[in-house]
């Protein structure tokens, strides 16, 4: 079962020793397999992911929650990820290991993640974010039957690099309580979408050129697998040049 999806997710263009960050919804994967009459778990899946990149290879999961923009502490050690529960396996995974911001955090697992465990960034998806990291390792980005628009952050943290005039920083201060037990007041930045001029975040158009340049590989969402990938740094070039171009309005965002 689990040597399936494993083979599954390399038919997808995944490698051994690959960084690979995965967004998901394995909903759909539980009903393809439940059909067969295997019932997975969470930690299956994890499991194959883990298979798939090999001892040689690392895997980052969003652990995404914005409870601390709402003023609720944030505890490194026990704080939940609300991007679901292939992620929540993945953060109690024994040899997980978690970046720091209190709203864009990721588990880390494999030969890595050690490069991941001191992160700390101020902003979400700054220069010295995760995304940055996994960008310089030449990081690949595998999402599980998702659309861009409810999975590819990675889109924001090109447009930081650009500094969009469409987004803005906006600071959030709260309690926080880091590995160690360590509990102070922090402030931690957001790259925010400019909501007074009625932006909205609007990327499945940019998704969708990205496979008819052949930027994607695998399989669109609800086909097959339901598993495609595409290289972080084929990703942040073809986002790169929507920007420079002029034509992110209506390809990364809209107004509304």
């Amino acid at each position: 079962m689990i040597e399936a999806l494993t083979n599954e997710w390399k038919e997808s263009g995944v490698q051994e020793g690959d960084t690979l960050l995965v967004h998901s919804n394995i909903k759909r994967t539980f009903r393809r397999y439940l059909k067969s009459g295997i019932r997975l778990s969470s930690h299956d899946i994890l499991d194959s992911f883990i298979n798939a990149v090999g001892s040689s290879g690392t895997l980052l999961f969003p652990l995404f929650n914005f409870d601390f923009t709402k003023g609720i502490s944030f505890d490194i050690n026990n704080t939940p990820s609300h991007m679901g529960s292939l992620t929540e396996a993945a953060r109690m995974h024994p040899l997980a290991v978690r970046t720091g911001h209190p709203v864009y955090s990721f588990a880390a697992i494999g030969a890595k993640s050690k490069y991941f465990a001191d992160i700390d960034n101020f902003s979400g998806y700054g220069d010295d974010s995760p995304f940055a990291v996994f960008r310089e390792m030449g990081g690949k980005i595998a999402i599980l039957d998702l659309p861009d628009q409810n999975s590819m952050t990675f889109y924001h943290y090109v447009e930081e690099m650009h500094r969009v005039d469409y987004r803005h920083h906006k600071v959030f201060t709260g309690i926080y309580t880091d590995r160690f037990g360590n509990t102070e007041c922090k402030k931690y930045s957001i790259f925010v979408r400019n909501i007074k001029e009625g932006v909205l975040t609007y990327v499945n158009p940019a998704g969708s050129l990205m496979w008819e340049k052949g930027v994607y590989s695998g399989c669109k969402p609800n086909e097959k697998s339901g598993l495609r990938v595409v290289s972080s740094q084929e990703m942040y070039e073809f986002v790169s040049n929507i920007i420079k171009s002029g034509t992110a309005k209506n390809t990364l965002y809209r107004i509304e």
